[in-house]
């Protein structure tokens, strides 16, 4: 499925109806191929070349003028759309009528729409700099180091208070939606790359070890995170 090419032109020759532009180490594009999985939806990976700053250039500004991963791109109708709690909310909307993972009445979907803000507005915002500052600012600036390592702990927090809280053991309703996937790829990072050396997650945050764990357990997020480690490793 996945092509490992560096050229946004060139996805590979299996016939599909999307093509996911990303990069192999971004959260991101792996929170959105989640949920094409998920919803069996075909589609091909192009994996910009991120240290030669691709994603910057044309040809991907013109489909993305952010600049930024993922974009998702029809290749049917040529529909292009980027940012990637947006591409989720659109292939939910479109392909899962059924609402296998996603809400279905009016105020669960108000609720999957404040965890999406969430994610992108915190834990993405958050973490990500965490891991910026602590892996690839070319200075060490030890109170940006502090402060957006107790930011990422404070997302867990939130989502510690929620989930212990809640019977069914998810962010929304009694089930598995794409307010709990879209957490996924950046807990996977901060594990990695955010949490302070030797920290004790299951002791700390034990409703969100939980969740988390459960949700490794599902198939599509199983598939995805090996695509991940494969395209990593190139």
């Amino acid at each position: 499925m996945s092509d490992s090419s560096a050229c946004p032109s060139a996805p590979n020759s299996a016939k599909a109806q999307f093509t996911l532009y990303t990069i192999g180490r971004g959260p991101n594009g792996f929170k959105v191929a989640m949920v094409l999985k998920a919803l069996g939806v075909s589609y091909n990976s192009v994996y910009l070349d991120f240290k030669n700053l691709e994603h910057k250039k044309e040809p991907y500004t013109k489909l993305n003028p952010n600049g930024k991963i993922p974009t998702l791109v029809d290749d049917e109708t040529g529909f292009v759309l980027w940012e990637s709690n947006a591409i989720i909310l659109y292939l939910v909307d479109r392909f899962d009528k059924e609402h296998k993972i996603s809400a279905s009445t009016d105020e669960e979907k108000f609720k999957q729409l404040q965890w999406l803000f969430f994610q992108v507005s915190g834990q993405g915002v958050y973490f990500a700099q965490s891991w910026i500052f602590k892996h690839f600012h070319p200075e060490r600036v030890p109170s940006a180091i502090e402060r957006y390592e107790k930011e990422a702990l404070r997302v867990f927090g939130v989502l510690e208070t929620v989930l212990s809280a809640s019977s069914s053991g998810w962010l929304v309703g009694n089930k598995v939606t794409v307010a709990d996937i879209s957490f996924v790829s950046w807990n996977e990072a901060a594990f990695k790359f955010v949490l302070p050396d030797n920290f004790d997650f299951a002791k700390a945050f034990p409703a969100v070890f939980a969740w988390h764990s459960k949700m490794l357990e599902l198939d599509y997020v199983k598939a995805t995170l090996e695509d991940q480690k494969a395209v990593s490793q190139v």
